[in-house]
């Protein structure tokens, strides 16, 4: 989340938008103290610029290929979420009732321009109990405007996220936010955030972290980091909460990090899974969906790849379903990012 990540392979995340912060200022709502949703659909397709077109699987080149028998072949999520721009960070809450993500309406602009164009941050689309379809997405409001907010991890009623807003501590600062509901009924009124509260100096100075995941309980947080003492490149960090801080950073290990990238971690309601993005180790290049299993002694075991393609950020809900990016390429550039879910066998 901090530093910028290696190339262009993961297209969006908030490392990029850290230039931004001394390009545009971020105003400050009339009550930051409940904030619902503060746009519609409506107003993320008008974003779109009229010359995107949506990339269909048989219109690309480098599908995400599975390579385990315990999934069922990808495809793109159904329903209103994905669009000719691009969504990226997905996170369904374990119930499966809440999928949040990040979108900016076109990749290629710059990320000053991303900062004031209104729409470009995290959204969310809830499913109907009903029909099991997913609803029109609205925008997350945080406490401020015109930042650019992302990361997001939700356990009940507490998001933890990342921001680059006026007041940071660091270029770009891990948040939490309080639901003002609880989670009932529909709309922006059971989508309401509050009590904003930087996470503070350990996190966002001390070790600086990168892209995280938290457990449920907010005991346990994994990011990546190129800080010393890795394997190389950058490499995935846990720390454990104790009391009022956190524990110094341990390195997962060499079954899981390698010298190359290893980043955007994910582990699953129970704890016993660990999902993260890395490079692709099954010949098919670009970046890969891992997962490592936790041992009977605690640690993480060697990783083995799921799905290629330009695929990462993994996240899963109770019941097994993956969800991860696909990132879409056409003339040697990424021009869209959707979002493709793998149910379980």
């Amino acid at each position: 989340m901090r530093k910028v990540r290696p190339l262009a392979l993961l297209g969006l995340g908030l490392a990029a938008l850290a230039l931004t912060v001394g390009l545009a200022g971020c105003g400050q709502p009339a009550d930051p103290q409940t904030q619902g949703l503060d746009l519609d659909n409506t107003a993320r397709l008008a974003a779109i610029p009229a010359t995107a077109a949506k990339i269909t699987p048989a219109q690309d080149p480098m599908a995400p290929t599975l390579h385990s028998s315990g999934w069922l072949p990808p495809r793109p999520l159904e329903g209103p979420i994905n669009t000719a721009g691009a969504e990226d960070s997905p996170y369904v809450t374990p119930d499966g009732g809440e999928f949040y993500f990040f979108f900016t309406p076109d990749l290629n602009i710059p990320a000053q321009s991303q900062v004031i164009d209104g729409v470009t941050g995290i959204w969310v689309s809830r499913r109907d109990p009903e029909t099991g379809g997913w609803s029109d997405p609205g925008r997350v409001a945080l406490g401020a405007s015109t930042c650019l907010d992302g990361c997001q991890v939700v356990w009940g009623d507490t998001m933890w996220f990342g921001s680059v807003r006026v007041g940071n501590i660091g270029e770009i600062d891990v948040y939490t936010a309080t639901r003002r509901t609880g989670g009932s009924g529909s709309g922006s009124a059971a989508m309401a955030w509050g009590d904003i509260r930087n996470a503070g100096q350990e996190l966002n100075k001390t070790y600086d972290i990168g892209e995280f995941h938290i457990t449920a309980d907010g005991g346990t947080l994994y990011f990546a980091s190129d800080r010393p003492g890795g394997q190389g490149g950058k490499d995935i960090w846990v720390m454990r909460r104790q009391g009022n801080v956190w524990s110094e950073p341990e390195n997962i290990g060499p079954g899981v990090n390698t010298v190359a990238f290893e980043g955007q971690p994910f582990v699953t309601p129970d704890g016993n899974e660990l999902w993260f993005t890395g490079m692709d180790r099954a010949g098919y290049g670009g970046t890969a969906v891992f997962r490592s299993v936790r041992r009977e002694d605690g640690a993480w075991g060697p990783a083995e790849v799921i799905v290629s393609g330009f695929a990462g950020e993994p996240c899963l809900d109770a019941r097994g379903n993956l969800y991860f990016v696909h990132h879409l390429w056409r003339g040697g550039r990424i021009v869209e990012a959707d979002i493709y879910v793998s149910g379980p066998k």
